[in-house]
């Protein structure tokens, strides 16, 4: 039976932390405030929403919420970004993505300032997680990653990490960042030859494809560490991982589930780079 990996252990450590930075921060007279950017009204990514002004109000974020029309143009969309970027009460920017088929989303993540820049997306934040470069934010889920394994006691120096999914939101970075902790990765995707032999052959295996329950248990062997960033919604309405968590948790040592496992970790680095960007404005 393997150790499930929860992520409110880790969110609530990373939240108690948070609370006592904040409190620094407001004898400053600073107030760290988030401003989300949501275009529609998607219901995945206004659940989020909710989640994060939960969690924010719990630790004294302010949040400003900018709700556009699904149909507004490129440069109400642009004007919006830019005034998040001047005001100074504002420390950090979340774009819910994807944009709108009717706007150019590239653009629109390189607008955002990498010094509010808390989710990660722009070319500037990535070329500091690619060049280990202290430049903007690292993308949360993939942040997330490293801090479950570091709450659980999980080394990852010398270890052979496998990610499975190249995404600039996970998989990608995620490789980086466990790259500078001195891991061994291998990184795969839909193309990979002999994929489920070449994740067997792993200690850790990240998955990150977005796919339903795709990964069973050929795919894993005994004594591994599974990280499941899957959010994936099945055929019958069910809310499940990459991972066949039932098929697969009897064999490793251990496996984040879901839910229950990194989607709160993520919400907690987000706001954690709230505050990091807050603090570096008073330096």
């Amino acid at each position: 039976m393997a150790q499930q990996l929860l992520g409110g252990p880790v969110a609530e450590a990373i939240y108690g932390e948070l609370s006592e930075r904040v409190e620094a921060l407001r004898k400053q007279k600073v107030h760290p405030r988030l401003a989300i950017i949501r275009v529609g009204d998607d219901p995945a990514n206004a659940a989020y929403e909710r989640t994060v002004l939960k969690r924010a109000e719990t630790v004294g974020i302010a949040v400003d919420v900018h709700e556009l029309p699904a149909d507004v143009n490129r440069l109400a969309l642009y004007a919006d970004i830019e005034g998040i970027n001047v005001d100074a009460r504002i420390h950090g920017c979340l774009m819910f993505r994807p944009l709108p088929s009717s706007l150019d989303e590239l653009t629109a993540c390189n607008m955002i300032s990498p010094h509010k820049d808390v989710d990660g997306v722009g070319a500037t934040s990535l070329a500091g997680v690619f060049m280990g470069l202290p430049e903007g934010f690292a993308p949360c889920t993939a942040e997330g990653c490293l801090k479950m394994l570091d709450f659980h006691g999980i080394e990852v120096r010398g270890k052979h990490v496998v990610v499975v999914g190249r995404s600039l939101v996970v998989g990608k970075p995620a490789s980086m960042l466990l790259l500078a902790r001195d891991a061994t990765v291998t990184l795969c995707h839909s193309s990979t030859a002999d994929l489920e032999a070449i994740m067997r052959a792993a200690d850790i295996v990240v998955c990150a494809t977005g796919n339903a329950r795709a990964f069973g248990a050929s795919c894993f062997s005994a004594g591994q560490v599974v990280l499941d960033v899957g959010t994936n919604t099945d055929a019958d309405g069910v809310f499940c991982g990459d991972v066949d968590f039932v098929a697969v948790e009897p064999i490793v040592e251990g496996i984040t589930p879901v839910p229950g496992g990194l989607g709160a970790v993520t919400t907690a680095v987000l706001l954690q780079h709230v505050v990091q960007a807050a603090e570096a404005r008073e330096r």
